[in-house]
């Protein structure tokens, strides 16, 4: 639990920096790879890395060097951290962005913190108590422990709605095309709902959504948080080539395609 807390402090904390600069003119740089990067992705993994160091785990940061795979194989226990994942969608403003922290062992996620920083709303999970979602958050004033205590179990049943699939706002591709059209054959009524960054796997875990097809390039810090929500909640995240939930901690750290569902 102290764990989870570190987590969700560290992410609320990012956030409303963010949102300083969210609402400012900022500067927009291009990375090696070719992706945006903006004042605000850098201030949030300085101020997570602050907080998530008192834990003495090992971090693994879209905005760092990466540490050798020869050294990471042997942590059995890390942080892996998006600090703005949909910086895009940051530049845009749109508010469809979040700020990502996942605790990963074994390969595996136990725990996840995603905050949707404009959206002003909180998703949690640990593998004890599941996944739970908090909206309306007051980032001037909080308490870790009320928040936790007021927030919603997930999913939520939603009654008497369409089977609804969730797609990507800025990365669509052809074979997502595919599969969708693949799923309209199976369901007679079906829904498509576009999204940006994590949110997108959030979605299913709160059960507005039953399926987020992902056939384009992601990385691991993209989706660990939202695997370990989505878990928490009854769901997978399936690594489309293995057949199996993804894994973690990678000497590879791009991810395989990969489904959101039950």
């Amino acid at each position: 639990m102290e764990n989870l807390k570190i987590a969700i402090k560290a992410a609320i904390e990012a956030s409303k920096k963010i949102l300083e600069i969210y609402h400012k003119d900022f500067q927009v740089f291009t990375k090696d790879d070719n992706s945006p990067l903006t004042e605000a992705d850098i201030v949030s993994n300085k101020i997570i890395k602050n907080y998530l160091k008192k834990t003495n785990i090992p971090i693994l940061s879209e905005e760092e060097i990466q540490t050798p795979y020869k050294i990471r194989k042997n942590w059995d226990l890390l942080w892996i951290i998006d600090p703005i994942d949909g910086t895009k969608e940051f530049i845009k403003k749109n508010g469809e962005f979040s700020v990502n922290i996942a605790l990963v062992k074994e390969s595996k996620p136990i725990l996840g913190v995603i905050v949707a920083p404009v959206l002003k709303c909180i998703y949690f999970s640990t593998i004890e108590f599941g996944s739970f979602k908090c909206e309306n958050l007051n980032y001037s004033s909080y308490n870790i422990n009320n928040l936790i205590k007021n927030s919603i179990k997930l999913p939520v049943t939603v009654a008497d709605r369409k089977y609804t699939v969730v797609a990507s706002r800025s990365h669509m591709s052809k074979e997502t095309d595919k599969y969708i059209n693949m799923l309209k054959k199976k369901h007679k009524n079906i829904s498509i709902v576009s999204k940006g960054s994590s949110l997108k796997i959030c979605l299913v875990a709160e059960g507005k959504a039953d399926s987020y097809p992902r056939f384009a390039p992601t990385m691991e810090w993209d989706t660990a948080a939202g695997h370990a929500i989505c878990n928490g909640a009854g769901y997978k995240l399936i690594d489309y080539e293995t057949k199996k939930e993804m894994l973690y901690n990678r000497e590879e750290l791009k991810n395989n395609w990969f489904i959101v569902n039950k």
